[in-house]
């Protein structure tokens, strides 16, 4: 039950759940420290190249994804930028978000809908159940990033991380 991904789709929302075996305080960090979001996020394949956060509200987390693997075809050499712009923080229990598709200079993405993020870090005997709620402008915006592969790519980003987490326990 621990690898496992629970998706439900309500309306214009995304839940996704998890629970990884480390402690609350070090999940809520590897979200929110560089150091950390460096060596896991994004889906496998994709690298953060470049990866700036400034966690208080009001900061904002800008990042690039590129795809490092030859054998994902067209996606090999990619660049996907990424803006947050955090709302409330609750360490090291859940902080919220405005999630954007950006270009290098954080420019903000108009084609591409924007997510309003919660994220929830809940203590269960030293594992953490995580708990995202994503929330789109509409059931057509949530649609839109589902068919790009949104919940493949968060799937593979959780399982790295599982592997993050486990790397740096040890």
């Amino acid at each position: 039950m621990a690898n496992e991904m629970m998706t439900k789709v309500e309306g214009n929302e995304i839940i996704l759940e998890r629970v990884f075996d480390a402690p609350q305080e070090l999940v809520f960090q590897a979200f929110t420290e560089a150091e950390h979001l460096k060596h896991w996020w994004g889906p496998r394949g994709w690298t953060l190249t470049a990866c700036h956060v400034d966690f208080r509200p009001g900061g904002v987390w800008h990042y690039c994804m590129k795809c490092m693997d030859e054998n994902q075809g067209d996606f090999y050499g990619m660049e996907s930028w990424g803006k947050g712009v955090y709302q409330e923080i609750d360490a090291p229990a859940a902080f919220s978000y405005i999630d954007y598709f950006s270009d290098a200079d954080g420019n903000e993405s108009q084609e591409l809908p924007a997510t309003h993020v919660a994220m929830s870090f809940v203590d269960e005997a030293g594992k953490t159940k995580l708990i995202s709620i994503s929330r789109y402008e509409s059931e057509e915006a949530l649609k839109t990033v589902l068919e790009m592969g949104m919940e493949q790519g968060i799937k593979e980003t959780w399982d790295r991380l599982g592997e993050h987490l486990d790397s740096v326990r040890q």
